[in-house]
């Protein structure tokens, strides 16, 4: 345990001895079981077969007062089975603030989705940093932004997936290739770790990053898109001139949403999820991915 609070204050070093390959403190891929579906959180879930499942999300530019930043958003009418949302110009960067709909959850959780991003005409968004994807973020942190983000899209380049990182309104992204077509997401919190895992169409989970996290036990979890960085222009410095007005700008994706899932995960006490040697890679998968997905 020591290990983990060493990471969350960022003291450089720890004392307590990493765990070997094999013996006490490592989860075996055996001994791993994937998270549990239904139950509370279970109800959450989302299969967008009718428009009325719209009425499940909460925008948080309601609920927050915020400028509503959102295009077109729709279930099961512009994609059939399907949530489609339709950005402006907007971001989700250091403390800018882009559109988001959500679900307020608490605990541990694992968000399942199956999500496809293009720009308005074929193939990848052409304007820097449009993804599109899933959030869990804090309420009400509007003055020190925190939440966590795994989204697919352009980034720098395009055909990424950005896993971010936002603790006190400073962002931290990190960013894989992708090819184009369905990615399967997931973004989980368990104990104090979050992690973002990714799948291609026809390929296999791998994992995009683990967090330590102190953000609350209830968060809002859900689907965010945003587009147009470049947009921004001379307000890229100025985060509360660029939320205080829709910026004029050339939007340029659409995000499909097939489903959105949630889940349980389950973890036995010794394993230490922030620490791949008890927990490798593959075992965190199975724990944090539905069976059979």
């Amino acid at each position: 345990m020591l290990a983990v609070v060493c990471v969350l204050t960022g003291c450089g070093t720890t004392t307590s001895a990493q765990p070997t390959l094999s013996g006490p403190g490592v989860l075996t891929l055996e001994n791993a079981k994937p998270p549990a579906p239904g139950g509370e959180v279970g109800g959450a879930s989302t299969e967008f077969d009718d428009a009325d499942d719209l009425s499940m999300w909460t925008k948080l530019s309601e609920t927050e007062k915020d400028v509503d930043r959102i295009t077109k958003l729709d279930v099961n009418k512009t994609a059939k089975g399907a949530m489609y949302l339709e950005p402006n110009t907007s971001a989700w960067f250091d403390a800018f603030r882009g559109p988001y709909v959500y679900q307020d959850l608490a605990g541990d959780i694992v968000m399942h989705a199956r999500v496809k991003v293009t720009g308005k005409s074929a193939g990848w968004p052409k304007r820097k940093f449009s993804l599109g994807g899933l959030m869990a973020r804090q309420p009400n942190s509007y003055a020190k932004p925190n939440w966590v983000s795994v989204t697919v899209g352009t980034g720098e380049k395009s055909g990424q997936v950005e896993v971010k990182y936002t603790q006190d309104g400073s962002s931290k992204p990190h960013e894989v290739a992708v090819k184009e077509g369905w990615v399967d997401l997931v973004l989980a919190r368990v104990g104090r770790v979050f992690v973002a895992l990714y799948k291609e169409e026809g390929g296999q989970w791998k994992v995009g990053r683990r967090w330590p996290s102190t953000l609350p036990d209830v968060l809002q979890w859900g689907v965010t898109a945003y587009t147009d960085w470049d947009s921004y222009s001379t307000l890229k410095k100025d985060a509360d001139k660029g939320n205080a007005k829709q910026v004029k700008g050339t939007p340029d994706l659409k995000l499909t949403v097939d489903f959105v899932r949630f889940l349980r995960p389950e973890l036995p006490e010794y394993a230490d999820p922030l620490n791949d040697a008890s927990v490798p890679d593959q075992v965190l998968i199975k724990a944090m991915t539905p069976a059979g997905a």
